[in-house]
């Protein structure tokens, strides 16, 4: 070989490596107060998220309280990492609202945690926000990057301290959830309760209306910040989320259970709407004795729907399952001739993306952002208005019915996986979020030269 070929083959420098998206791999931390997949959408969100940025080449580093997440860092290994960021777990089960032992105390911080707790409020977004500026501090330059899953807290506008840019998800403003258990409360001291309880949304406003950045899952969440939270309109970016397509897929495979309805309630409360659904399968099986209702949650042993099953004699046509994985939700949601979304309001709604994926079809309301997600009434769900179980009862039935519903509920499966294939993929969601990280990241640096 002539000295010039060897010159030429002689290898140059390392080349910058890209992510999928064009740009250089990011650190990226993701903070989470509550992390638990099994309640509520903010587990999923993360767990989900973390591991498909992951797959765009980027690395992250949950930051998490209890209940930490579970997180898929086999997926690409290194490039999802754990920190916990420990709580003194107040409301662990099972012994919520526990008194920690003189040992537990480790700061000035667990002491404003109980303190809080002690007068019925919820301090961990705000004791959360502080430990996590304390970490990010001792840390800083590790991240480029720092991504709030909906804490809100005070600590985080800190930036001084944290160092990298902060870009903050809000699923929806918990003041719509405030609003109502308040409405929903029969009593003054069940309201004045309510109130205590949701004391953080102050400081969730403060903090929301001085966010450089604000990311948010669909439309109608964004106009509930601007109009709960009082955050500019310019300062929100819809980045809708999605379901695991992979795992929420149809399977022929999978016989379908005559009469089963499967529903997600995190918690017995009025934003859920499970007791209308209830009301509705009371009203349902006059005509359709084989219909039951599978709900994916915890079931609690009074409240509203532990009354209104007791007072339809429902004891054996509906049951609870709990911490299920995605992979047992999956064959739940196949086996089902029919998904529900009863809620009065969804800042997105993944329980009906998750469900449209599977092929099964779905029964929702019309509240918050779920007909963003569901589509067209007839096309793509049968849609219904919120808190309606008359309205409820009379979908179902037209599913059930053994004449016309197999050939409707086909119809309906496969053009809401086909939806959902085409808009709610956490492929995309990752990348629509990384947008939006270089976008702060590009601000940041653009403030610090101009200072």
């Amino acid at each position: 070989m002539t000295a010039e070929a060897t010159q030429s083959a002689a290898p140059g420098p390392p080349a910058t490596p890209q992510a999928a998206d064009g740009g250089r791999p990011l650190r990226i931390a993701l903070l989470t107060y509550k992390g638990n997949p099994y309640c509520g959408g903010q587990g999923v969100y993360v767990r989900h998220l973390s591991r498909e940025l992951a797959g765009l080449g980027h690395t992250v580093e949950v930051i998490g309280a209890q209940p930490y997440p579970v997180l898929d860092r086999d997926a690409h290994p290194g490039r999802v990492i754990f920190t916990p960021l420990p709580s003194l777990d107040l409301y662990r089960q099972p012994d919520p609202f526990r008194t920690p032992s003189r040992g537990e105390y480790r700061d000035w911080i667990d002491g404003l945690e109980v303190a809080t707790m002690w007068t019925g409020g919820f301090p961990e977004p705000l004791t959360f926000s502080l430990r996590a500026r304390r970490h990010l501090a001792a840390r800083r330059g590790e991240f480029d990057v720092i991504h709030d899953n909906q804490t809100l807290g005070y600590g985080l506008l800190d930036r001084a301290r944290i160092g990298a840019p902060l870009v903050t998800t809000i699923h929806h403003p918990i003041t719509v959830d405030r609003q109502l258990d308040l409405d929903a409360a029969t009593t003054r001291s069940r309201r004045a309760s309510v109130r205590r309880w949701y004391g953080f949304t102050r400081m969730q406003k403060r903090v929301a209306r001085r966010l450089p950045a604000v990311l948010t899952v669909s439309g109608s969440s964004r106009q509930e910040i601007v109009d709960h939270l009082g955050v500019p309109e310019d300062r929100i970016h819809v980045v809708h989320i999605g379901a695991d397509t992979r795992r929420f897929a149809p399977d022929p495979a999978v016989a379908e259970v005559p009469g089963r309805i499967v529903t997600t309630s995190s918690a017995d409360v009025p934003l859920k709407g499970l007791v209308h659904l209830v009301e509705a399968l009371a009203k349902l099986r006059t005509q359709y004795p084989e219909a039951h209702l599978v709900v994916v949650g915890k079931r609690t042993e009074d409240g509203p729907v532990a009354a209104a099953l007791e007072r339809h004699s429902l004891e054996g046509a509906v049951r609870f399952v709990k911490g299920i994985s995605d992979t047992e939700l999956a064959g739940l949601v196949r086996s089902a001739q029919i998904a529900c979304v009863p809620s009065l309001y969804e800042g997105f709604s993944l329980p009906a993306a998750e469900a449209m994926a599977t092929g099964t079809a779905l029964v929702a309301t019309t509240g918050g952002a779920i007909p963003e997600v569901a589509g067209t009434d007839g096309e793509t769900c049968l849609a219904v208005p919120p808190g309606d179980a008359e309205a409820l009862a009379a979908a179902l039935g037209r599913l059930l019915d053994p004449a016309t519903g197999p050939e409707l509920r086909r119809r309906l499966g496969r053009a809401g996986r086909e939806r959902v294939l085409s808009r709610f993929t956490w492929e995309q969601a990752a990348r629509g979020t990384v947008a939006q990280y270089r976008r702060a990241i590009e601000r940041q640096t653009g403030a610090v030269r101009t200072a």
